[in-house]
């Protein structure tokens, strides 16, 4: 096999680079928390239905990414002046058709994984199943891509919040609860502010591309304002979930959260959103961690 060529991936590294593995943990997470819940309210948890929701977040989430930088590439929103990392099929490191079959092998395995998880769950597992992969094509792909409108911070928060805390709680329990609710709420307003960072460092491109993003929609001053409610207002609702004193290890991340609204209001627009939108990413990984921790361990 041929070396690749210098500043090219591997075949496989350029795989690895398309699904975009760094945002995994905004799938993950949520996941994780829910099901932390639900063993912090009842003692215990099923190891199958969590292993399954946790493989099948992460198949949708690949997914998605792919069929996003597929989608991006064939609408021409991916120009040589974008600031955000490379992108596998703009830089011809896999083709278009590629990276389609690749999007759609996820969603399928996805659907796969999802049966047994409907087994499990029952019909609203199917229903938040189905919405979700549907969400997932939806997102850059049909006539009007969810990303290219001001509704993709709603459609993270939905999904990457609600949807991922109640249903891997309600997975374990077999009901929705106020407090999953509210757990998931946390953990959507850090996944969207993530979004929220992408919006903002794209501002200008994504506005020449014709993408109607909450950014664009907002502006500038607006997209502040938004990432400083999105980053404050996760921790009293963890708090409220429930009176447990090990919740308030969420407040470890408080400084990395002052930090960084900090960061996105100082800095000038540019390639150093690039560090924002990673930091805000292990922001959200950090907080669901700190929470889950403080969901299992004992009560005093």
């Amino acid at each position: 096999m041929n070396a690749p060529l210098p500043g090219r991936p591997s075949p496989w590294g350029a795989w690895w680079l398309a699904i975009r593995p760094r945002t995994m943990p905004l799938a993950i997470t949520p996941v994780l928390v829910g099901t932390s819940l639900a063993w912090h309210e009842t003692g215990g948890f099923q190891p199958g239905p969590l292993l399954a929701a946790l493989l099948a977040a992460a198949l949708i989430q690949a997914g998605t990414n792919l069929h996003n930088d597929a989608g991006d590439f064939a609408r021409g929103a991916d120009t040589p002046d974008r600031l955000g990392p490379r992108r596998a099929t703009a830089e011809g490191w896999l083709t278009l058709r590629q990276v389609t079959t690749g999007a759609y092998l996820c969603f399928g395995i996805a659907l796969l994984v999802g049966i047994y998880l409907a087994r499990v769950g029952g019909w609203p597992i199917v229903a938040l199943g189905i919405a979700s992969l549907a969400a997932g094509l939806a997102y850059t792909g049909g006539i009007r891509p969810i990303a290219y409108s001001a509704l993709g911070e709603l459609f993270v928060f939905l999904f990457f919040g609600l949807a991922a805390v109640g249903g891997s709680y309600y997975l374990q329990t077999g009901r929705v609860s106020a407090a999953s609710l509210l757990a998931g709420a946390a953990l959507g307003l850090l996944a969207a502010a993530v979004l929220v960072v992408n919006n903002y460092r794209d501002f200008d491109t994504d506005r020449r591309a014709g993408k109607r993003t909450l950014a664009v929609v907002v502006g500038r001053e607006g997209a502040q304002r938004l990432y400083v409610w999105m980053l404050a207002l996760p921790f009293p609702a963890a708090l409220a979930v429930t009176d447990t004193p090990w919740v308030w290890a969420v407040g470890l991340t408080a400084p990395s959260a002052f930090n960084l609204v900090r960061c996105f209001q100082r800095e000038s627009p540019g390639p150093v959103f690039n560090g924002i939108l990673a930091a805000t990413a292990r922001l959200q990984l950090h907080f669901g961690l700190l929470f889950s921790l403080g969901l299992l361990l004992p009560r005093w």
